[in-house]
Protein backbone atom coordinates (compact mmCIF):
# COMPACT_ATOMS: atom_id res chain seq x y z
CA UNK A 1 0.00 0.00 0.00
CA UNK A 2 3.08 2.61 0.76
CA UNK A 3 4.65 1.75 -2.47
CA UNK A 4 0.66 2.39 -4.35
CA UNK A 5 0.53 5.66 -2.21
CA UNK A 6 3.93 6.85 -3.47
CA UNK A 7 3.88 6.09 -6.94
CA UNK A 8 0.35 7.71 -6.94
CA UNK A 9 1.80 10.91 -5.15
CA UNK A 10 4.81 11.14 -7.90
CA UNK A 11 1.71 11.19 -10.20
CA UNK A 12 0.08 13.64 -8.76
CA UNK A 13 2.97 16.06 -8.29
CA UNK A 14 3.87 15.26 -12.16
CA UNK A 15 0.48 15.91 -13.61
CA UNK A 16 -0.27 19.07 -11.91
CA UNK A 17 3.87 20.65 -12.02
CA UNK A 18 3.43 20.46 -16.01
CA UNK A 19 0.16 22.80 -16.70
CA UNK A 20 1.54 24.61 -13.41
CA UNK A 21 5.02 24.77 -14.44
CA UNK A 22 3.95 25.77 -18.53
CA UNK A 23 1.25 28.70 -17.02
CA UNK A 24 3.90 30.27 -14.58
CA UNK A 25 6.52 30.42 -17.88
CA UNK A 26 3.95 32.61 -19.31
CA UNK A 27 3.09 34.78 -16.60
CA UNK A 28 6.65 35.48 -16.26
CA UNK A 29 6.22 37.02 -19.79
CA UNK A 30 4.13 40.13 -18.03
CA UNK A 31 4.64 39.52 -13.73
CA UNK A 32 8.00 38.94 -12.02
CA UNK A 33 8.71 39.35 -8.19
CA UNK A 34 6.16 38.41 -5.43
CA UNK A 35 3.05 37.74 -7.86
CA UNK A 36 4.96 35.08 -10.05
CA UNK A 37 6.25 33.86 -6.52
CA UNK A 38 2.98 32.85 -5.01
CA UNK A 39 1.58 31.41 -8.09
CA UNK A 40 4.42 28.85 -8.08
CA UNK A 41 3.39 28.47 -4.20
CA UNK A 42 0.12 27.65 -4.88
CA UNK A 43 0.96 24.59 -6.92
CA UNK A 44 3.28 23.96 -3.85
CA UNK A 45 0.13 23.71 -1.70
CA UNK A 46 -1.30 21.43 -4.05
CA UNK A 47 1.55 19.35 -3.62
CA UNK A 48 1.45 19.50 0.30
CA UNK A 49 -2.36 18.83 -0.50
CA UNK A 50 -1.64 15.58 -2.05
CA UNK A 51 0.85 14.49 0.75
CA UNK A 52 -1.60 14.70 3.63
CA UNK A 53 -4.54 13.01 1.34
CA UNK A 54 -2.55 10.39 -0.33
CA UNK A 55 0.77 9.63 2.05
CA UNK A 56 -0.82 10.10 5.57
CA UNK A 57 1.64 12.94 6.20
CA UNK A 58 0.71 15.62 8.47
CA UNK A 59 3.04 18.33 9.38
CA UNK A 60 3.15 19.88 13.12
CA UNK A 61 4.17 23.53 12.99
CA UNK A 62 5.50 25.18 15.67
CA UNK A 63 7.82 28.78 16.51
CA UNK A 64 5.80 30.71 13.92
CA UNK A 65 5.64 33.23 16.53
CA UNK A 66 9.62 33.86 16.08
CA UNK A 67 9.17 35.04 12.77
CA UNK A 68 10.71 38.84 11.92
CA UNK A 69 6.82 40.84 11.59
CA UNK A 70 6.10 43.92 8.88
CA UNK A 71 6.47 43.63 5.13
CA UNK A 72 10.07 44.90 4.88
CA UNK A 73 11.83 43.34 8.03
CA UNK A 74 14.85 41.09 6.35
CA UNK A 75 15.58 37.40 7.32
CA UNK A 76 17.89 34.61 6.27
CA UNK A 77 16.64 30.97 7.53
CA UNK A 78 18.88 28.70 8.18
CA UNK A 79 16.85 25.09 7.84
CA UNK A 80 18.10 21.29 8.12
CA UNK A 81 17.37 19.42 5.14
CA UNK A 82 16.82 15.75 5.32
CA UNK A 83 14.47 15.53 1.68
CA UNK A 84 12.32 16.94 -0.85
CA UNK A 85 9.37 17.63 1.32
CA UNK A 86 11.12 21.03 3.29
CA UNK A 87 11.41 22.67 -0.29
CA UNK A 88 7.88 22.10 -1.20
CA UNK A 89 6.61 22.72 2.15
CA UNK A 90 8.13 25.91 3.90
CA UNK A 91 7.52 28.38 0.77
CA UNK A 92 3.78 27.38 2.21
CA UNK A 93 4.13 28.34 5.79
CA UNK A 94 6.50 31.62 4.80
CA UNK A 95 4.60 35.12 5.17
CA UNK A 96 7.38 36.46 2.56
CA UNK A 97 8.56 35.31 -0.69
CA UNK A 98 11.33 33.03 -0.54
CA UNK A 99 14.60 32.62 -2.86
CA UNK A 100 16.41 29.28 -2.11
CA UNK A 101 19.94 28.71 -2.71
CA UNK A 102 20.34 26.12 -4.62
CA UNK A 103 22.62 24.10 -7.56
CA UNK A 104 22.27 25.79 -10.88
CA UNK A 105 21.78 21.82 -12.29
CA UNK A 106 18.55 22.32 -11.22
CA UNK A 107 17.43 24.76 -13.49
CA UNK A 108 17.94 21.34 -16.31
CA UNK A 109 14.56 19.52 -14.71
CA UNK A 110 11.60 20.10 -16.77
CA UNK A 111 9.22 22.04 -16.38
CA UNK A 112 9.77 22.49 -12.08
CA UNK A 113 13.70 23.61 -13.12
CA UNK A 114 12.30 25.70 -15.87
CA UNK A 115 9.63 27.72 -13.46
CA UNK A 116 12.68 28.50 -11.04
CA UNK A 117 14.19 30.00 -13.56
CA UNK A 118 12.00 32.41 -14.01
CA UNK A 119 11.97 33.27 -10.26
CA UNK A 120 13.89 35.32 -7.84
CA UNK A 121 16.01 32.60 -6.68
CA UNK A 122 20.16 32.08 -5.85
CA UNK A 123 21.74 29.27 -8.15
CA UNK A 124 24.74 28.60 -7.65
CA UNK A 125 28.47 26.84 -9.32
CA UNK A 126 29.38 24.73 -6.54
CA UNK A 127 32.38 23.88 -8.48
CA UNK A 128 33.46 27.58 -7.62
CA UNK A 129 33.17 28.11 -4.11
CA UNK A 130 34.57 31.12 -3.83
CA UNK A 131 32.84 33.07 -6.43
CA UNK A 132 29.62 30.69 -5.10
CA UNK A 133 29.51 32.76 -1.76
CA UNK A 134 30.52 36.13 -3.54
CA UNK A 135 27.43 35.54 -5.35
CA UNK A 136 25.05 34.59 -2.34
CA UNK A 137 26.32 37.29 -0.60
CA UNK A 138 25.86 40.04 -3.23
CA UNK A 139 22.09 38.57 -4.84
CA UNK A 140 20.97 38.36 -1.43
CA UNK A 141 21.15 41.10 -0.35
CA UNK A 142 19.37 42.84 -3.05
CA UNK A 143 16.71 40.21 -2.26
CA UNK A 144 16.76 40.93 0.95
CA UNK A 145 16.24 45.02 0.47
CA UNK A 146 13.06 44.27 -1.88
CA UNK A 147 11.21 42.22 0.83
CA UNK A 148 12.54 38.33 0.16
CA UNK A 149 13.86 36.11 2.52
CA UNK A 150 16.57 34.16 1.64
CA UNK A 151 16.63 30.16 2.45
CA UNK A 152 19.84 28.02 2.73
CA UNK A 153 20.55 24.53 4.08
CA UNK A 154 23.51 24.88 5.52
CA UNK A 155 24.69 21.41 5.63
CA UNK A 156 24.50 21.74 1.72
CA UNK A 157 22.74 18.59 0.99
CA UNK A 158 19.84 16.14 2.36
CA UNK A 159 21.39 14.25 5.18
CA UNK A 160 20.09 10.94 6.60
CA UNK A 161 17.92 11.20 9.49
CA UNK A 162 19.95 11.39 12.33
CA UNK A 163 22.86 11.98 10.78
CA UNK A 164 24.59 15.87 11.03
CA UNK A 165 26.66 17.33 8.33
CA UNK A 166 28.92 20.56 8.11
CA UNK A 167 27.46 23.48 8.43
CA UNK A 168 28.34 25.96 5.88
CA UNK A 169 28.74 29.78 6.32
CA UNK A 170 27.47 31.26 3.01
CA UNK A 171 23.94 32.14 5.14
CA UNK A 172 25.59 33.82 8.00
CA UNK A 173 27.90 35.68 6.36
CA UNK A 174 25.40 37.10 4.14
CA UNK A 175 23.62 38.07 7.63
CA UNK A 176 26.34 39.66 8.84
CA UNK A 177 26.59 41.57 5.33
CA UNK A 178 23.03 42.35 5.50
CA UNK A 179 22.32 43.10 9.11
CA UNK A 180 19.37 40.35 8.56
CA UNK A 181 18.37 38.11 11.79
CA UNK A 182 19.01 34.46 11.06
CA UNK A 183 16.09 32.15 11.90
CA UNK A 184 17.03 28.61 12.51
CA UNK A 185 14.58 25.64 11.66
CA UNK A 186 14.52 22.14 12.72
CA UNK A 187 12.70 19.85 10.30
CA UNK A 188 12.09 16.02 10.85
CA UNK A 189 10.62 15.04 7.67
CA UNK A 190 13.16 12.35 7.19
CA UNK A 191 11.26 9.58 9.23
CA UNK A 192 7.84 10.14 6.56
CA UNK A 193 9.99 10.86 3.38
CA UNK A 194 13.36 9.27 3.60
CA UNK A 195 16.38 10.85 2.18
CA UNK A 196 16.94 8.58 -0.99
CA UNK A 197 13.98 5.99 -0.63
CA UNK A 198 11.15 6.48 -3.25
CA UNK A 199 9.30 4.71 -0.66
CA UNK A 200 7.31 7.67 1.64
CA UNK A 201 5.71 6.96 5.10
CA UNK A 202 2.80 8.20 6.75
CA UNK A 203 3.21 10.19 9.74
CA UNK A 204 3.93 13.43 11.18
CA UNK A 205 6.29 16.25 10.31
CA UNK A 206 7.18 18.47 12.59
CA UNK A 207 8.78 21.93 11.96
CA UNK A 208 10.22 23.97 14.94
CA UNK A 209 11.14 27.51 14.09
CA UNK A 210 13.37 28.93 16.32
CA UNK A 211 14.41 32.44 17.89
CA UNK A 212 15.67 35.05 15.97
CA UNK A 213 19.34 35.51 16.48
CA UNK A 214 20.98 38.51 15.98
CA UNK A 215 23.54 39.24 13.20
CA UNK A 216 24.81 42.60 13.62
CA UNK A 217 28.46 43.22 15.20
CA UNK A 218 28.89 39.30 15.16
CA UNK A 219 31.65 37.03 13.62
CA UNK A 220 29.87 34.67 10.59
CA UNK A 221 31.50 31.50 11.89
CA UNK A 222 30.47 32.34 15.78
CA UNK A 223 27.05 33.40 14.54
CA UNK A 224 26.75 29.63 12.20
CA UNK A 225 27.39 28.11 15.75
CA UNK A 226 25.23 29.11 17.48
CA UNK A 227 22.49 28.33 14.94
CA UNK A 228 23.86 24.40 14.11
CA UNK A 229 23.56 24.45 17.76
CA UNK A 230 19.98 25.06 18.09
CA UNK A 231 19.33 23.47 15.24
CA UNK A 232 21.08 20.19 16.37
CA UNK A 233 19.35 20.20 19.62
CA UNK A 234 15.88 20.94 18.64
CA UNK A 235 16.10 18.08 15.99
CA UNK A 236 16.82 15.77 19.02
CA UNK A 237 14.01 16.99 21.03
CA UNK A 238 11.97 16.59 18.15
CA UNK A 239 13.02 13.16 16.44
CA UNK A 240 14.89 11.93 19.70
CA UNK A 241 14.48 7.95 18.33
CA UNK A 242 17.07 9.03 15.41
CA UNK A 243 19.37 9.83 17.77
CA UNK A 244 19.40 6.69 20.03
Amino acid sequence: MRLLRSVLHLGWMLVTVIPWGLALLILSLRLRGAPLWWFAVNWMRVVIWGTRVILGIRVRLSGLEHLPQGASSPAVLLCKHQSTLETLLLPTLMPHPLAFVFKRELLRIPFFGWSMARLDMIHIDRESRTQALKHVVNQGRLLLSSGVWIILFPEGTRMARGEKGTYQTAGTRLAVDSGAPVIPIAVASGRCWPRKGFVKFPGEVHVSIGPAIASVGREPKALMREAEAWIEAEMRRIDPEAYH
